[in-house]
């Protein structure tokens, strides 16, 4: 297999900028996928074609009965999944670097103008460091989520299609040209039981980092309905926590009144406003005179 320490190296970087299930589901793609394509899949699959074999002499014949048996490596195909299913994490890693660079860069420059005293904490990132998946970095990578489900899904549905039934036969009838028209060419397969197990593995690992990425969704959303909740309460406490009439009178008349709080008069504001009212009492009974 090839070096695959470069994209182990991007991949790690996505660590400290995932959630604690995104962590299980790179251990699961280091462990249980690149460790075993790297030490187990030559010593498997190494001898698909030298080991492939046809009862018929006839030139091209074999070549023929493998292509149609094998259009693609196995292996092969497992390289390009693993490569397709970790790009939509990179694109995460790349936007989520950018993000929290721009805003490092923006609280610099804040800095500058408050001469050192900065009251306002980043959005993005905590104390320790630590990303904060919210507001277009929860976009991006809810994003990525559904991207590699969709691309699990088809590259499974794509092995099925193109390679047919998971079990690997032992032998087959081969009528492909240039082979026989009539009686064909029996062709025999090394080791199937093995690579059967190695095929079924494989699509179980796929299955797992399916779920996985479900249950991150679901622990995502269910984390942004809890903060969400939690800021209407804080916003509910601060709205009951001013000073509102404890007298039910002035309750009910301030739902007259659309809502408004009435604060009841001081006893030298009732005396004004009784005495506003026999002044105006005296100017009307001078006019009717």
């Amino acid at each position: 297999m090839g070096d695959w320490s470069y994209l182990t190296s991007l991949l790690d970087k996505v660590q400290s900028h995932s959630t604690v299930v995104g962590k299980i589901w790179m251990s699961v793609l280091f462990l249980f996928r690149i460790f075993v394509l790297g030490a187990a899949a030559d010593k498997v699959w190494g001898d698909e074609v030298s080991e492939f074999k046809c009862d018929t002499q006839e030139p091209g014949c074999e070549h023929a009965c493998y292509n149609w048996m094998f259009p693609i490596s196995y292996i092969h195909y497992w390289v390009f999944q693993i490569t397709f299913v970790s790009t939509p994490t990179l694109f995460y890693l790349g936007h989520a670097i950018h993000i929290i660079h721009k805003e490092k860069r923006m609280m610099e420059q804040l800095q500058e103008r408050t001469d050192g005293i900065v009251k306002k904490k980043p959005k993005y990132t905590d104390d320790r460091g630590k990303v904060k998946i919210k507001g277009i970095l929860f976009c991006t990578y809810m994003t990525q989520l559904v991207f590699k489900i969709l691309l699990e899904v088809g590259f499974c549905v794509g092995q099925y299609y193109i390679f047919g039934s998971v079990f690997m036969v032992s032998y087959f009838h081969c009528t492909m040209l240039p082979c026989a028209h009539t009686s064909g060419a029996q062709c025999y397969i090394s080791r199937p039981r093995e690579k059967t197990i190695f095929i079924v593995f494989m699509l179980v690992v796929s299955g797992v980092s399916v779920l996985l990425n479900i249950i991150e969704m679901i622990y995502l959303l269910c984390n942004r309905s809890k903060a969400n909740r939690k800021q209407r309460l804080a916003q509910q406490h601060m709205l009951s926590s001013q000073p509102r009439p404890s007298n039910p009178a002035w309750q009910a008349t301030s739902n007259q009144y659309g809502g408004f709080p009435l604060m009841p008069l001081t006893a030298q504001g009732l005396v004004d406003f009784c005495s506003d009212d026999k002044h105006m009492d005296s100017i009307s009974k001078e006019k009717d005179t």
